[in-house]
């Protein structure tokens, strides 16, 4: 065998999760907070949304991605969030977005509860 074997290649890296379901976020550079409600190990949206992205801001695809119900000062919404680009909030304050109450049975200390008929 020679020492590089090209006929099984390795399969790429996924980085481990650091956040679930159910987790409370920030975000490490703009002013916006959210819960977990799916994770993608690695990038899974359109193209376009990525390339919409500032090229010097654009986070590597091989890296866990996190759907957030999301809260700022002036709205809520769905954001598509890197994991650099998440931190753990120490906000003990709920999040406030309307479809909370659809996909969570309430919070355990900081974490939000998935209800029982959307676990798998």
């Amino acid at each position: 065998m020679t020492e590089h074997d090209d006929t099984n290649p390795k399969p790429p890296s996924v980085a481990h999760a650091r956040f679930a379901i159910g987790d409370v976020v920030k975000h490490r550079l703009f002013d916006f907070r959210g819960v977990v409600f799916d994770v993608d190990p690695v990038f899974a949206n359109s193209e376009e949304w990525y390339q919409s992205i500032p090229e010097d801001a654009r986070p590597p695809k091989d890296q866990p991605y996190y759907h957030l119900l999301a809260e700022n000062a002036d709205s809520s919404y769905i954001a598509y969030v890197s994991q650099q680009n998440l931190e753990a909030d120490g906000d003990s304050a709920p999040v406030e977005h309307p479809a909370i109450a659809g996909m969570f049975d309430g919070r355990d200390g900081a974490r939000y509860r998935l209800k029982r008929q959307l676990r798998h």
